[in-house]
């Protein structure tokens, strides 16, 4: 009889919260519960975080930024991945570029989710240890001296496909989901397609169409593509 009622009452807990954690992810998920972003005063300290990847996606995220008002953002995170010298060299010459200084910007650096010609039974090992990664570039700014300070959580993060991106955007749903001090109204995030995806999107924007807060196609025959695809024109 007792071994009865309890069965009940944990069969009960688990039922109320899995319901719970089922409604908690679709007010989260932008497709489903889409948001505003919080209207903020003009030179209000505002953290962007733009993630990097080798060769061609730095390139074209860094044509997509070239005309970036950093008086709006005020502090610039870059996200590289482990060995890629090239990415957090350009955003080096980037931020030179924009005359900004050595305090408003930073390069941080995870593990990379997936080498190239990499087993594929290994890849969710290694895809875990960036998303890991993934979580402290979010809360914490790597400094030129080796310190790891804390800052705020970024208000705004953009990316363009690089496998790393998967990854910093579901710990950007993870740290929303769980409604942490700090994290309301911040780490909306917004993908830009390749311009080299003309007809199909990539892997990482497979994934992520239904997972940011705006997606956008640089290809009109893209348009409205999984239900989300905003076509701007061209925009690198």
């Amino acid at each position: 009889m007792f071994h009865s009622s309890l069965s009940r009452v944990l069969i009960a807990a688990f039922l109320l919260l899995a319901t719970s954690t089922f409604l908690r992810l679709l007010y989260i998920l932008p497709s489903i519960h889409p948001t505003r972003p919080i209207p903020r005063k003009r030179g209000t300290p505002t953290r962007l975080l733009i993630v990097l990847g080798s060769g061609g996606h730095t390139a074209e995220m860094l044509s997509l930024l070239r005309k970036l008002d950093i008086s709006l953002y005020t502090h610039r995170s870059y996200v590289i991945s482990e060995g890629d010298d090239f990415s957090a060299r350009r955003a080096i010459e980037f931020e030179a570029v924009l005359g900004s200084g050595e305090d408003t910007f930073d390069i941080s650096t995870v593990p990379r989710a997936r080498k190239i010609h990499q087993p594929l039974w290994t890849t969710p090992i290694s895809a875990l240890r960036c998303l890991l990664g993934c979580f402290l570039v979010l809360g914490y700014a790597s400094r030129g001296d080796g310190v790891v300070a804390p800052l705020q959580y970024p208000d705004l993060v953009v990316t363009n496909g690089p496998a790393t991106a998967v990854c910093v955007v579901l710990a950007c749903l993870a740290l929303r989901f769980v409604g942490l001090r700090g994290t309301k109204g911040r780490m909306r995030t917004v993908y830009v397609e390749s311009w080299a995806r003309v007809k199909g999107l990539s892997i990482s924007g497979n994934i992520l169409v239904r997972l940011v807060d705006r997606f956008l196609v640089q290809w009109e025959g893209l348009q409205d593509v999984g239900g989300r695809g905003e076509f701007l024109g061209v925009l690198v």
